[in-house]
Parts: structure tokens; C-alpha cells; sequence
């Protein structure tokens, strides 16, 4: 009988020891379950969002590409105009040539 009370007494000191431990440790594992499935969907947002970014900088891209070029080709009858204007040989004043050159190429 003596035997029987102390595996009670025992089990009783025991449990009530341990029981806040467990508790406290029950109560934690789910704060860092919760946290680790917030960062999880916050991990699975950023991706999304990063996917996003990376397709506008790509299709930014695309346009400044076509944009050059576009450019390139519109420039290349500005670039004639200002070689035959380096090209064509006027004696006098630099800036009295200059103007008449100017004003010649503009059709005044």
C-alpha cells in the first residue's frame, strides 16, 4: 500500500511539476507555427511580386530597344544633313558661313 501511495505521490509532484514546462513549450510551438506560416505566405508574396518586376523589365526593355531603333533611324537623315553641312567648304567669317549653311540646308 505504502508502494501504491508513493507511485501517486510521485506521479502527482510529477505532473504538476512538468505540466507549466509542457505547457509553456505547447504554447511556444505554435507561435513558431504561426510564424513560419507567415513567412511563408510573405515568402510566397515577394516571389509573386518579383515575378511581376521581372516581366515589366523585360517588356521595358523590349521597348527601349525598339525605341533605339527607332531613333537610329530617324537620326540617320539628320546625320546626312550635318555631314554635308561639316562637308561643304565656305570661305569668310566661321559664323557669317555657318549661318548661310544653316540657313540653306533649313530652305530660307
Amino acid at each position: 500500500m505504502l508502494i501504491l501511495l508513493g507511485i501517486v505521490v510521485g506521479a502527482w509532484s510529477t505532473a504538476n511539476h512538468f505540466r507549466p514546462l509542457l505547457d509553456g513549450a505547447q504554447d511556444q510551438a505554435a507561435q513558431c507555427k504561426a510564424a513560419r506560416d507567415n513567412l511563408a505566405g510573405l515568402a510566397q508574396e515577394q516571389g509573386r511580386a518579383l515575378g511581376a518586376l521581372t516581366l515589366a523589365a523585360n517588356e521595358r526593355q523590349a521597348r527601349v530597344e525598339l525605341a533605339v531603333k527607332d531613333a537610329q533611324a530617324g537620326a540617320q537623315v539628320d546625320y546626312a544633313a550635318a555631314n554635308r553641312l561639316q562637308q561643304e567648304r565656305t570661305g569668310g567669317d566661321q559664323c557669317v558661313a555657318a549661318g548661310s549653311i544653316i540657313d540653306q540646308e533649313l530652305g530660307l
